[in-house]
């Protein structure tokens, strides 16, 4: 190989050099796949929800789902962004107070979480749906 780089000039073998490297790149990020592990979007909640049956409609729904799927409410986003306000770690943050009792974002990402869940979406795909749906709330 030494012998095939002296026939290049300095430019020349920065190209080549430049040239495996993104080749190799572009093998590993293909091999990945882009995938994500699941295991990675924990917010880290380890605390009990309220009791559903202290609240009544969409609230109660809300309360429901975050005692049925805690795991793929400790994977999202909360679009009210109590993170930043109120340090929640993420969307299940808020049914271990009575937080999400009187925000309708949290109530609606619960809620339709729950509904994703139950029709068999993986943690993954319903975090997309849910951040595709809520994003408009960022501030």
């Amino acid at each position: 190989m030494n012998k095939v780089i002296k026939c290049f000039n300095r430019k020349e073998k920065g190209i080549v050099v430049l040239s495996l490297f993104l080749t190799a790149l572009v093998f590993v990020l293909v091999a990945c796949g882009g995938s994500v592990d699941p295991a990675s979007l924990k917010g880290g909640e380890t605390r009990q929800t309220l009791a559903p049956q202290y609240f009544t409609g969409s609230t109660a729904k809300a309360y429901v789902a975050a005692r049925e799927i805690p795991e793929v409410l400790d994977s999202l986003h909360c679009y009210c962004e109590c993170k930043k306000h109120h340090g929640h770690k993420s969307l299940l943050t808020c049914f271990v107070t009575t937080h999400g009792r009187n925000c309708s974002i949290c109530i609606d990402e619960a809620v339709m979480a729950n509904k994703l869940h139950k029709k068999g979406y993986d943690v993954v795909a319903i975090r997309k749906a849910v951040d595709k749906a809520f994003k408009k709330y960022a501030r």
